[in-house]
């Protein structure tokens, strides 16, 4: 393998913060390099509302990581997030003759096609058709249909679509910063892939994924993806109602959340004093941390709720018994985790990366789940096509097989 192509790049373009994270294929595993991170600057809720300021953005992360690592950043694979971004579930197939014959390579194809054939508005574009599985002649269940014999062969598929000019404002921004995207991936199903146990996967899980501007979701099920979405309620939000509520500027607010923070006031200690900082030229005033926690909790308890409503919608509140697995820089929030197990009545846990070798672990953080998870998901893409060049076939069996 020439040196060029043994790195791999995860590039995570969040309303927060944009992270470029370096790795190294080295024969079955994935080191870590190098993590380069940057504030960003011109994204709301996932959606780029300055170009040239993400631009920058961009730029100052991938510097930093090309610094530590001694390596040039090309190409890399970003992370797609956002209230733009739906998942569906699909059901098509395809009848193979009058007669039953082996199922082949192109069946499979054109099954998972007849599947993710929805109809979709012209600003849309399908970002991942995810197999839940294949239907021979009414026997369900199957992961591979390859070899089988059979008249009918039927896929049913989770497809994600997402706003076509969102996305390509993302790697739009990316190409100003000298970079090539090589692939594009849900940021939820990145972050599932570097923190997820395939026992978690298997029995029924939902990977909240809490960021600056939006919390996503992703449910699994059966070792499949069943459900994707996004809420309207990130850690920006805490920050803001902070801001509004003390009468304090955003960086003070958020400095504040992260020290002091609680989501519930059953879980505060005491009731210390905290000095801020005012508006303007006011001179610092005195808060104290219960006055934090009542700003909080409501905003924590509308996140919760939102969630509970989207899992009943589908019904899959009562199908997660392995919980709920928090990552994203909202997962910190002390507190959250109590009253999403009070909310839910299920397990939950903070997400940390696993799967790359060497990892630091100030990188193995539940705010570095995504970039992580974009470097996992791109090593095993690559290692799928090494075995079997061109191969539809294997990408769905590497689709099904997830990170054990």
């Amino acid at each position: 393998m020439a040196k060029k192509e043994r790195y791999l790049v995860g590039l995570d373009i969040g309303s927060t913060k944009t992270c470029a994270l370096i790795a190294e294929l080295d024969g079955e595993q994935v080191k870590f390099v190098a993590l380069g991170a940057a504030e960003s600057k011109g994204l709301r809720k996932g959606l780029i509302v300055n170009l040239d300021a993400t631009v920058s953005s961009i730029r100052r992360a991938v510097e930093e990581a090309e610094s530590v690592a001694g390596v040039p950043v090309e190409s890399a694979v970003i992370g797609v997030a956002g209230s733009h971004v739906r998942g569906v579930n699909s059901r098509g197939g395809i009848t193979l003759g009058q007669r039953a014959r082996d199922i082949e390579r192109d069946d499979v194809r054109r099954a998972v096609d007849a599947a993710r054939n929805i109809t979709l508005p012209e600003d849309r574009e399908v970002l991942h058709v995810l197999p839940h599985e294949f239907i021979v002649d009414a026997q369900d269940g199957i992961r591979d249909p390859l070899g089988m014999v059979g008249q009918r062969l039927e896929a049913n598929v989770h497809v994600v679509t997402s706003s076509a000019a969102a996305t390509q404002n993302l790697v739009t921004a990316a190409n100003k910063a000298g970079i090539l995207i090589s692939d594009t991936v849900l940021e939820p199903l990145a972050s599932a892939e570097s923190c997820l146990t395939q026992d978690e996967r298997e029995l029924g899980c939902c990977m909240l994924d809490i960021g600056g501007g939006t919390t996503e979701l992703i449910v699994y099920g059966g070792g499949v993806v069943r459900h994707s979405s996004a809420v309207p309620v990130g850690g920006d939000h805490f920050t803001n109602d902070l801001a509004v509520g003390l009468r304090t500027p955003i960086p003070e607010a958020e400095k504040i959340k992260r020290a002091h923070g609680c989501a519930s006031a059953a879980l505060l200690r005491e009731d210390q004093g905290i000095e801020i900082a005012s508006v303007g030229d006011r001179p610092p005033r005195t808060v104290f941390s219960r006055m934090l926690t009542e700003i909080i909790e409501p905003r924590a308890q509308e996140l919760l709720a939102l969630i509970r409503d989207d899992l009943q919608r589908e019904g899959l509140d009562s199908q997660i018994p392995a919980g709920f697995v928090l990552a994203g820089g909202g997962a910190r929030l002390r507190g959250l985790l109590e009253m999403a197990e009070q909310a839910f009545h299920h397990p939950v846990r903070i997400a940390e990366p696993r799967g790359l070798v060497d990892l630091p672990e100030a990188v193995a953080q539940p705010e570095y789940a995504t970039v992580a998870g974009l470097v996992l998901f791109a090593a095993r893409a690559r290692r799928n096509t090494a075995q079997r060049p061109g191969s539809f076939v294997s990408k769905l069996r590497a689709m099904f097989a997830g990170a054990s």
